[in-house]
């Protein structure tokens, strides 16, 4: 059975193999109502390659207006990182390798060795941790390792080259490229150079590189697709779940028409 770092990659991998391009979605865990998380992550784990599943933050502080609202409104509600491992355990399998994005907090308090034991039953394949600089990820990344799951990097169009080079050698599963230099859910368009940027990613790992961050249209996602595997969907995902509308078919409607 092949590691759950692994099972990231292959699921990304196989849709290049299909011709089109992974979708790897972003919802709050248990927002907007906590008693549907698992009906709504299951719902999108059919639709989708990967899932990002945010953990609830007080001060998330590379997310925008919209995932702020929902992180808290999940904190009100009682949602935690234990509730979270808890709830995925008793659901799992999922259709689509879950990935959890968290600040680092919320994984300390639980403690590194108590997180990558609960992870694997719970379908967890990897973690994202955008406030844990490589330097200081040693410790995290050898307890995911033990359990042979995925410390993703995250790269953004402002890294230098060397540390771009040592971010895509360091990461698993696959690599974050942010297209744009703030928060998520702040730019409604993609940056110009976005393409040759997400070029030079693509240049310095065998990992599938997945672009995040702006990404809520399909022809976002068709102008991205010679340049990226895969995109990452979050706040335009996250107002639709917001808006009661169904998360989908809007999914469905990232993906280009056939001709």
């Amino acid at each position: 059975m092949s590691q759950p770092h692994a099972r990231i990659t292959t699921a990304i991998r196989q849709t290049t193999v299909a011709g089109r391009t992974a979708l790897v979605p972003y919802i709050t865990a248990g927002y907007p109502r906590k008693d549907q998380f698992i009906a709504t992550l299951k719902a999108i784990a059919r639709e989708a390659d990967v899932v990002e599943v945010g953990v609830p933050f007080s001060d998330p502080m590379a997310d925008g207006v919209t995932i702020q609202r929902a992180s808290h409104a999940a904190i009100a509600a009682g949602v935690s990182l234990r509730w979270i491992l808890r709830e995925l355990a008793a659901a799992a399998p999922f259709d689509a390798p879950i990935v959890l994005m968290s600040y680092l907090n919320p994984l300390l308090n639980l403690g590194y060795q108590q997180l990558a034991h609960s992870s694997v039953p719970a379908g967890v394949c990897g973690f994202i941790v955008p406030d844990l600089p490589i330097e200081e990820s040693a410790e995290l990344a050898a307890a995911l390792n033990a359990e042979g799951l995925a410390l993703i990097q995250l790269v953004t169009p402002a890294t230098p080259a060397e540390r771009l080079k040592r971010l895509c050698g360091a990461s698993q599963g696959f690599v974050y490229a942010v297209t744009v230099t703030g928060i998520t859910g702040g730019a409604k368009e993609l940056p110009a150079g976005v393409t040759d940027y997400l070029d030079r990613v693509r240049a310095l790992t065998t990992l599938p590189v997945c672009a995040g961050f702006g990404v809520r249209r399909a022809e976002q996602v068709q102008s991205l697709a010679p340049h990226t595997d895969g995109v990452i969907v979050g706040s335009a995902l996250v107002e639709q779940l917001e808006a009661g509308a169904d998360p989908v078919a809007f999914l469905r409607g990232l993906r280009p028409s056939p001709p």
